[in-house]
């Protein structure tokens, strides 16, 4: 039990900490100036409560380094949602002000009555991953934004502009061929010509932040680049997001994390069910870009299940979201197993080799838990290649029993990866090659 929680409201020039007792009521209040003296101030300030526990607003935003601070002291530390102190603040009694130390009481009583604060972690190699992908991110944005300006300035140059994406040797070679007329177009030209140099820039920094993403990637060991159109890029953004995965009961919670999972909207008798505009919109993004490169090549098992689901009446966008609700399964696996093998190299002690998966990457996921998989062009099996048996469907958390469809007979199970059992619910996809990395390590992730 909490005997005392410890709200902190953070700001760039300021932090300020109310205690609070298991009543609520209050205990101690403290503001300190952002210096390099803020974490002994704080602790100083709090000895008079051993049981403490500190609820940190945005421990992942502006309270990180405050946060990270107090962790490396060895105290506990809650983050705690700004939107979760906020709901806090207005269903309290009476017309509160809005102010710091207001604000610091309703984080510390979110924590305190919230079950599900999740506990601050010291940053590891999951921080390194989300530190590139956001700079990945960034830098696409930052590309947009330069082309689109960069095709305003050619259209007041030549008729019609470029037509589709451009390059900065596209663009260069235009500029080569264009004679201005006078002064407003050679400066129309200079123009162009900065804003190619800025491309080039740009896109040499795409280069180099995506081998950083791929080395980073590769050190962390992760089986999700396994699963087809799931390169560098995204397997960073989801890593980095989910940080640890054992805070989800099960790939049900996974799903309405990111927002693969519907939402319910019913009324009295009628039971409706929409799509969920909740959940980590980045991590939907990655989840939804490895759904669209899974339909865009015709041999991969992602699109012969939103064939599938076309078949069965679904729209297009109907039968995307159900695949991607499938690669959500599929990656919520991929992170339990990199979870045990991680907890299996901890336990062997200082003679293990953590991150040494040599073998279990170069076979992929276990052949149990397979699934959307494979990326290599061409049919599901070679030619001269036996055929593998056909994988099984991972158990289900909420029961315990393996998968949710009908058990298949012995001659379903030799028939080859890849291919749709008719008394399957679901296609089983196998694991993914060379090629799988190379396609899910695009640009657009």
């Amino acid at each position: 039990m909490v005997a005392v929680m410890i709200g902190v409201d953070p700001h760039k020039a300021s932090h300020t900490a109310v205690a609070i007792g298991v009543a609520e009521e209050p205990l101690g209040e403290l503001r300190v100036r952002a210096c390099a003296a803020q974490p002994e101030q704080l602790l100083e300030w709090a000895q008079a409560w051993p049981q403490r526990t500190w609820a940190v607003e945005g421990a992942g935003g502006v309270g990180h380094l405050l946060a990270q601070q107090l962790l490396a002291a060895g105290e506990r530390v809650l983050d705690v949602p700004p939107k979760l102190a906020a709901r806090v603040r207005l269903l309290q009694a009476g017309n509160t002000n809005k102010n710091d130390p207001n604000d610091a009481r309703s984080v510390a009583v979110a924590a305190l009555r919230s079950p599900g604060c999740p506990q601050a972690r010291r940053d590891d190699h999951v921080a390194v991953l989300k530190i590139w992908s956001k700079r990945y991110k960034d830098l696409g944005r930052t590309r947009t934004q330069v082309a689109c300006r960069l095709h305003q300035v050619l259209c007041e140059l030549i008729p019609g502009g470029v037509p589709g994406q451009i390059t900065a040797g596209q663009a260069a070679r235009v500029l080569e061929s264009i004679a201005p007329a006078d002064a407003v177009a050679a400066a129309r030209c200079q123009l162009a010509a900065a804003f190619t140099a800025d491309l080039r820039g740009v896109d040499a920094a795409i280069r180099d932040t995506r081998k950083t993403l791929a080395t980073a990637v590769a050190a962390a060991g992760t089986s999700l680049t396994g699963l087809f159109g799931v390169g560098p890029v995204i397997a960073a953004a989801v890593i980095g997001d989910v940080s640890t995965v054992s805070r989800f009961p099960g790939r049900d919670h996974f799903a309405a994390y990111n927002g693969t999972a519907p939402i319910e909207v019913s009324s009295g008798g009628r039971k409706i069910y929409r799509l969920s505009r909740r959940g980590n919109r980045r991590l939907n993004h990655a989840i939804h870009m490895a759904a669209v490169t899974q339909i865009r090549y015709r041999h991969s098992p992602g699109r012969a299940y939103y064939d599938k689901k076309l078949a069965e009446g679904k729209t297009g966008k109907e039968a995307l979201r159900c695949l991607k609700r499938q690669i959500s399964d599929a990656i919520f696996a991929c992170l339990q197993a990199d979870a045990r093998r991680a907890a299996a190299a901890a336990a062997k002690g200082p003679g293990g080799q953590p991150g040494n998966h040599s073998a279990s990457r170069a076979a992929g996921l276990h052949p149990e838990y397979r699934r959307f998989g494979q990326a290599t062009p061409g049919p599901a099996t070679h030619p001269t290649a036996p055929a593998a048996a056909f994988p099984a469907q991972p158990p289900s958390r909420a029961n315990g029993r393996p998968g949710q469809g009908p058990r298949r007979s012995p001659a379903a199970q030799r028939r080859p990866q890849g291919v749709l059992d008719a008394a399957a619910r679901e296609p089983t996809m196998p694991a993914a090659g060379k090629a799988g990395r190379k396609h899910g390590s695009s640009p657009t992730g």
